[in-house]
C-alpha cells in the first residue's frame, strides 16, 4: 500500500483522488493546507485524520510515502524539493514549475534522493493518445500540428469586476500560457520532440499575465500551432494534418472523439474506451513507477518536462511575461 498525502484542497485534488478509486494500492493518508481549517475540512470528506499546515512536518512524516502537489505553480518547486528531501515520491500538477531552472533543481533532488518525480500531465497517459501515436504513419508525412484549447475561466468574471484571483496573478506563475497552453505544448513535445524555433504572441492583461495566446513551433518540415485562452471559449477541434489525411481530436485535453479523416473522405474512429475520470491513468502510471523503483516515469519523462518548460520560457521571454519566481534564479 502506498500512502499518499495531498497538497492543495481544490477541485483538481478531488478529481485526482476520485481517479485513484480503482487503484488497489493507493491510500489517501494525509492532507496539507496552509490553514488548519481548510486541511481539516478537506480531510473530513475522505475520512482522513492526518492533517498538516507545516510542510517540513509533512515531508518528515513516517505516515506518508508519496505526495500529490496541486498548489499554485509558483510553489511547485519548493514544495516538491522539500518533500523529496524528506524521502517522499512526488507527482506535481502541470506546469511542472515556473521555469527551467526550477525543473532542473527538482530533477537533481530526485536523483540524489532516489525517489520518483513525475509531472502530472494526464494527456500523454491516455489510451486514445497512445492510439494517435500508433496511427500517425497512416496520415503520411505530418505538415501541421494544431492544438486548440480555449476555456473561459469562471475567475475571469471576477477579474473584470476588479477582483484579481490567483489564476490571473503573476506572483503565482499563472496565466493562459502556463495553465492552458501547456496542455497543447506538452503533447507536441511528446510526439515530435523539441522544435527548432518558437514564436509567441498573446493578449496581455493588466495584472501582468496573458489572457490568451498562440505559440508557433518550427520543426523544419512542419509547424506546430498551439492556441490557448482563459478569456474565450472555442468550438473548434484540434488536428494533426498529414499529406494523406488528418487526425481530428474534438476535446484535446481529454483526447476525446478522435478520428482519422483520409483525403478520399473516409473516416476511421480511434477509440480505446477510456474511463470517465481520465486522471486514473496518470495516477496508475505514477504508482507503477514507485513500485518499479523508477525515479523517472517512462511516459512523462524528465526530458519532455524540460523541453516543454524551455518552450514556455522562450514564449514568455518574447511576450515580456516575467514571474517573481524568475528573479530567484
Amino acid at each position: 500500500m502506498i500512502r499518499f498525502g495531498v497538497i492543495g484542497t481544490n477541485w483538481i485534488t478531488d478529481r485526482f483522488i476520485d481517479g485513484t478509486k480503482d487503484i488497489d494500492n493507493f491510500q489517501l493518508q494525509a492532507v496539507y493546507s496552509r490553514t488548519r481549517e481548510k486541511a481539516e475540512e478537506f480531510a473530513a470528506k475522505y475520512q482522513v485524520t492526518n492533517t498538516y499546515t507545516d510542510l517540513e512536518e509533512l515531508a518528515a512524516s513516517d505516515q506518508v510515502d508519496a505526495i500529490y502537489i496541486a498548489s499554485p505553480t509558483a510553489l511547485h518547486s519548493e514544495q516538491a524539493i522539500t518533500c523529496m528531501k524528506g524521502g517522499k515520491h512526488v507527482i506535481v500538477e502541470k506546469p511542472f514549475a515556473s521555469n527551467e531552472q526550477e525543473v532542473q533543481a527538482m530533477i537533481e533532488v530526485a536523483k540524489q534522493q532516489q525517489v520518483t518525480l513525475m509531472e502530472a500531465m494526464k494527456t500523454t497517459h491516455l489510451p486514445n493518445f497512445q492510439l494517435i501515436k500508433e496511427n500517425l504513419t497512416k496520415i503520411g508525412p505530418v505538415r501541421r500540428y494544431v492544438a486548440n484549447f480555449c476555456q473561459y475561466s469562471s475567475r475571469y468574471d471576477k477579474y473584470k469586476d476588479g477582483i484579481v484571483l490567483n489564476a490571473f496573478k503573476p506572483e503565482f506563475s499563472n496565466g493562459s500560457l502556463m495553465d492552458i497552453g501547456v496542455y497543447c505544448i506538452y503533447p507536441m513535445i511528446n510526439l515530435f520532440g523539441a522544435p527548432k524555433d518558437v514564436q509567441a504572441t498573446a493578449f496581455m492583461l493588466d495584472s501582468g499575465v496573458d489572457g490568451q495566446g498562440t505559440v508557433t513551433a518550427d520543426y523544419g518540415d512542419f509547424h506546430g500551432v498551439s492556441m490557448f485562452s482563459k478569456i474565450t471559449d472555442s468550438a473548434l477541434p484540434s488536428e494533426i494534418q498529414g499529406e494523406q489525411g488528418s487526425i481530428v481530436i474534438d476535446k484535446f485535453s481529454g483526447m476525446l472523439d478522435v478520428k482519422i479523416i483520409y483525403r478520399d473522405g473516409t473516416e476511421e474512429v480511434l477509440d480505446a474506451g477510456q474511463v470517465e475520470n481520465n486522471m486514473y491513468y496518470e495516477a496508475k502510471s505514477f504508482v507503477e513507477s514507485i513500485e518499479n523503483q523508477q525515479s523517472e516515469n517512462m511516459v512523462n519523462t524528465w526530458e519532455d518536462s524540460l523541453r516543454t518548460m524551455r518552450v514556455l520560457d522562450q514564449a514568455r521571454q518574447q511576450l515580456g511575461l516575467r514571474f517573481p519566481a524568475d528573479l530567484k534564479n
